[in-house]
């Protein structure tokens, strides 16, 4: 079973890595936010890896730190969720843009997620929450306070919706929710999102 590997980065594809390591090039799949950043070509890479096997296939996972890679193989733990869509997860969500999410019973930031709808992101949402842990989730990403109230939780959904079907990324849209004041009315809200997304 392969947990990591170190090499020289010989190719890139849109979510392919391949790293050749003592003579043998090993295709490896990863997110391309983590391709992106991985370095340039002939660069030494190491990366953390989760070797996946099927009847079929054996498919290798890689991720620039333990913690994703470990935080994958919950994902891939849960009903549901394979190696696809867990991946997916992590293109959209650093690990701690996930835990804070779960903590906050954030849906709206799950439905971000090519492929997931609010019927799914809740099945997620209670069955991760169950099997993570987020006692170290710092609040204060949210804007500063220590606790969320439903009713803020409400106005960020409120404006993901609105940025989505204005036809910003979920990349976009991620960045700038963060950003956002705890509280306020959605529409102030959606405003001041547009505005930082316009000076962007």
């Amino acid at each position: 079973m392969i947990g990591s590997l170190r090499g020289t980065f010989a190719d890139r594809a849109t979510t392919e890595l391949t790293l050749e390591v003592g003579g043998v090039g090993y295709r490896v799949q990863m997110t391309p936010r983590d391709l992106v950043g991985i370095g340039d070509p002939g660069a030494e890479v190491h990366v953390w890896v989760h070797h996946h096997r099927r009847e079929d296939a054996e498919t290798l996972y890689g991720f620039p730190s333990r913690d994703e890679r470990d935080l994958f193989e919950v994902l891939i733990g849960t009903h549901g969720v394979g190696p696809a869509l867990g991946l997916a997860i992590l293109a959209v969500h650093t690990p701690r843009a996930l835990r804070l999410a779960l903590a906050t019973d954030d849906l709206a930031a799950l439905c971000l997620v090519p492929g997931v709808g609010r019927k799914t992101a809740a099945r997620l949402l209670m069955e991760l929450k169950s099997r993570m842990d987020l006692g170290d989730v710092d609040l204060t990403d949210r804007g500063g306070s220590t606790s969320t109230s439903p009713a803020a939780r409400s106005a960020h959904a409120d404006v993901r919706d609105a940025l989505g079907g204005l036809g910003y990324s979920a990349d976009e849209i991620s960045a700038c929710v963060r950003e956002l004041p705890v509280d306020g009315d959605p529409a102030e809200l959606l405003r001041l999102a547009l505005r930082r997304l316009a000076a962007a």
